[in-house]
């Protein structure tokens, strides 16, 4: 268990950030850093709680965040710029704060690193490319063509990846590398498909699916999400290892997810097929056998009670 620790998380704010908050603040000073674009926190009480310190701040600007991160234990580093959207529409903001704002919080930290005793950096599953079925961690990652944004995404995570382990590799720095695979949950804000499909379904409004709907998905529900985290920062095996944290079990079509929505939330909403106009991941179901064996991961909530908890979660905002 994680006690007594000064713990610096970038995009703290954020649906998985507000989630590790949660469950380590009462034991552990945080220091949240975070331009708030991505607002979860806010919908929780975590703000008054006296262990936590906000510090609105961006990874682009290097001399706020190295004077943020003095005198941290723990380091978590989620801050990026994510969602098909927004990477299509800023294919230059996503390089930089990616790989910049991953560059700025390592050299922040370099004159510190014997104090640190965990740095996690949050990469993803795009970095296996269009189709992943139970990728594992040591196959090859996919640098898809230039020119189609989406993938400058995964090009940036996947750059991250490597400055952060190259920091394990000559600097001692415990680093531990983690892709999450499809992570939904009460609190998420963004571009998520789950999110998008509850708002509707609530509402009964149409629910657009992009092409056939056949796109393969692997959903982990955010507390199995957070406990592969928690094991991230106490397992000693995990240092200097990249892991894949997902549910192989919660896999689907996407027409499939939409269908199961609109009948957990008893939804009047109809199904509407809209034009794909981007490069999408047709298949990506994570191989979590290492997570297993050298952290214990294990996720425990099945699709239909995850799915049923962020209904539930959704209609009481």
């Amino acid at each position: 268990m994680i006690a007594n620790k000064r713990i610096f998380i970038t995009g703290g704010a954020g649906f998985i950030g507000t989630h590790v908050v949660s469950r380590l603040i009462d034991r552990n000073q945080i220091v949240v850093y975070d331009n708030l674009r991505r607002n979860s926190i806010k919908d929780t009480d975590l703000l008054s709680h006296p262990n936590l310190t906000l510090v609105v701040g961006d990874v682009l600007d290097f001399p706020k965040l190295r004077d943020s991160v003095q005198d941290c234990d723990i380091v978590l580093h989620m801050s990026a710029i994510a969602g098909i959207n927004t990477v299509i529409r800023s294919p230059t903001t996503t390089m930089e704060v990616n790989i910049l704002g991953t560059h700025n919080l390592l050299k922040a930290i370099q004159p510190h690193i014997k104090n640190i005793v965990r740095f996690v950096y949050f990469s993803t599953s795009e970095v296996f490319g269009s189709f992943a079925y139970r990728s594992e961690e040591k196959h090859s990652t996919n640098l898809q063509p230039v020119g189609e944004a989406r993938w400058t995404y995964a090009v940036s995570k996947l750059a991250g990846e490597h400055l952060t382990n190259s920091y394990y590799v000559e600097f001692g720095l415990p680093v531990v590398l983690l892709r999450p695979f499809n992570v939904y949950g009460p609190g998420q804000v963004g571009e998520g498909a789950i999110h998008v499909f509850i708002k509707r379904a609530i509402n009964n409004d149409p629910i657009e699916i992009h092409g056939d709907g056949d796109q393969v998905r692997s959903w982990c529900y955010i507390d199995d999400m957070v406990d592969g985290i928690m094991l991230a920062l106490e397992k000693e095996a995990a240092i200097g290892n990249v892991f894949n944290i997902g549910d192989p079990l919660g896999t689907l079509t996407i027409r499939s997810l939409a269908e199961k929505v609109i009948r957990l939330a008893n939804s009047q909403s109809q199904i509407v097929h809209v034009p794909k106009n981007y490069v999408d991941v047709e298949l990506r179901i994570p191989n979590i056998q290492k997570a297993r064996g050298l952290l214990g991961y294990q996720p425990n909530v099945d699709l239909d009670t995850g799915l049923s908890r962020t209904i539930e979660w959704y209609r009481g905002r």
